[in-house]
């Protein structure tokens, strides 16, 4: 792995090439984004140089696509026309099965292993990038077979995770987006919930409110442009994931009426100890 085409060099594309220069990557780091992000990324030394996306292309040995999710779809058959036989095509799309489904169906050339890195920012942006992001959060990957992680491509790229200081987390593209709508979409849309409820409402404009508000709504500062992509590529699991939320919140009602908000206290307390005391990497082989 001696070139890396980032692809998008915003927050994820931008903190992969700074962790990866951190983790000792000496080879050559091509940009391909838009001009006001490419003259941004050179001046943070975040890239080496910039290409038009069908020369970076054909000179990577790694394609990373961190752009939104349907950019990433939209790109795949263009990009997989250019790129060596003996590149690896990855990305970093938060929901998998569409960018799996659509790679399937148009990269024969090269290979295409889905990946997702757990981290991020509610800021967006190079200039929001960072080494540290995937420090200590896991990075999934989505291969159709187990044989597309034996690859010589795909084993040098893994080498590099825990390097990043990250972890591989292997699941099929089907239970990765049935998980990530509860535990990373669902938080999204229950603190914008809390703002959208509280916008315009008198009680937040007296100033009386603890950082509990603050905390609760701190992710209701991320761009819908981000999360468009995801709610329409993955609406029905995250469907899913608001009607169970419904129904607790519907419980909480009937507690509050005369029933037990002790059991719910207790219950959200065991959930919240675990997320905080998991140690980085304790997760199951998958």
């Amino acid at each position: 792995m001696k070139t890396v085409a980032i692809f998008g060099v915003g927050l994820i594309g931008g903190s992969f090439a700074l962790a990866l220069r951190k983790a000792g990557f000496e080879g050559r780091i091509i940009g391909v984004s838009s001009d006001d992000t490419i003259r941004a990324a050179i001046a943070l030394n975040v890239i080496d140089a910039a290409l038009p996306a069908e020369e970076a292309a054909a000179q990577a040995d790694v394609l990373y696509l961190a752009q939104p999710i349907h950019r990433i779809v939209e790109s795949l058959a263009e990009l997989a026309g250019w790129v060596k036989p003996e590149a690896l095509i990855t990305d970093a799309g938060s929901t998998k099965q569409a960018i799996v489904n659509r790679a399937s169906q148009v990269v024969s050339r090269a290979q295409f292993l889905g990946g997702h890195p757990m981290a991020g920012r509610e800021r967006r942006g190079v200039e929001a990038a960072e080494a540290n992001l995937f420090q200590g959060r896991p990075y999934v990957f989505t291969p159709r077979s187990a044989s597309e992680l034996e690859t010589p491509a795909a084993r040098e790229f893994l080498q590099w995770i825990p390097r990043i200081g990250s972890f591989p987390v292997i699941m099929d593209p089907e239970e990765h987006d049935r998980t990530v709508a509860f535990t990373s979409h669902l938080p999204q849309l229950v603190a914008t919930a809390l703002a959208a409820t509280l916008d315009g409402r008198p009680e937040p404009q007296t100033g009386v409110y603890g950082p509990a508000l603050g905390d609760s709504t701190r992710l209701a500062l991320s761009s819908f442009g981000i999360w468009r992509d995801i709610f329409e590529t993955n609406r029905d699991q995250i469907l899913v994931a608001l009607e169970s939320y419904i129904v607790t919140l519907q419980a909480f009602q009937q507690a509050l009426d005369g029933g037990s908000m002790r059991r719910h206290f207790d219950a959200a307390a065991r959930l919240a100890t675990q997320v905080r005391d998991r140690p980085a990497g304790a997760f199951p082989d998958s």
